[in-house]
């Protein structure tokens, strides 16, 4: 074979090789490329399921009440979420939030209760309540709105103070959501003179306040708070002093208004 003949058939061999190469490397982007697809459509659906997921999370977590926030009756402050007893025209502000399944709640309500309601009969201190309901979300269950509810339906009727006292003076266990149960609401309202009337029990029973107690639960989550009770006498923490007691509290409030 002459040197000419090789020379060719080389140089077709090389032409084969470089179309081959060009071929693979078509082939290699032209899967890349159909990967590449398949795993973004894959990362598409994944986002859309997540923002699903975290939809029916909120939904089936948040247990937010439906339809507008309706205040009870008489309530100040901020987006009316709160609760006042006492007289306007006292010089001590005594803000308390709370939770009627909360231990602590009632363990603060038995040491502080009388102290409290004599200031206040006395004209020397306000109070007021905002409900929270931080026990339904690490427990579980509805007792603590469905109690606030029915304490704002109280309010209504003029009746706050007593039946917060009788919620407290019969609050279950913490692990026991005795609360969430309307009958034992009305119930327990029978303790209290003139509080179990037909507009109370639709009150309790339609849920009108449940809104309201999830917005104020929802403002208590937003605040610099550690838990309930969180107690502030005139803007300033108390509860967490040690060396708070009913008579100091007492001779705080009187000197404030010497």
């Amino acid at each position: 074979m002459s040197e000419k003949n090789r020379e060719g058939k080389r140089t077709a061999r090389e032409r084969l090789a470089v179309e081959r190469e060009k071929h693979k490397r078509a082939e290699k982007r032209r899967r890349a490329l159909i990967v590449g697809t398949a795993v973004a459509g894959v990362l598409a659906l994944a986002a859309v399921i997540g923002v699903i997921a975290a939809s029916a999370g909120k939904d089936e977590g948040g247990g937010e009440a439906s339809g507008p926030a309706v205040a009870p009756s008489g309530a100040q402050g901020k987006d009316a979420l709160a609760i006042p007893v006492g007289k306007e025209s006292a010089k001590s502000t005594l803000t308390v939030w709370e939770d009627f399944r909360c231990p602590a709640c009632k363990g603060f309500e038995q040491a502080y209760r009388s102290t409290i309601h004599e200031l206040t009969e006395a004209g020397q201190l306000k109070v007021e309540y905002h409900l929270a309901t931080i026990i339904d979300g690490n427990m579980g269950g509805s007792g603590s709105r469905t109690a606030a509810n029915a304490a704002a339906c109280a309010q209504d009727a003029g009746k706050f103070t007593a039946y917060h006292d009788v919620l407290y003076d019969h609050q279950p266990a913490e692990t026991d959501d005795a609360f969430a149960d309307n009958d034992k609401l009305i119930e327990l309202a029978g303790k209290v003179k003139g509080l179990t009337t037909p507009r109370f029990r639709r009150c309790v029973t339609e849920g009108t306040h449940g809104t309201w107690v999830e917005k104020s639960n929802a403002a208590f989550q937003k605040g610099d708070f550690q838990g309930t009770p969180t107690v502030l006498l005139d803007g300033k923490s108390i509860y967490g002093d040690r060396s708070m007691t009913p008579a100091k509290l007492e001779q705080m409030v009187r000197e404030a208004n010497a």
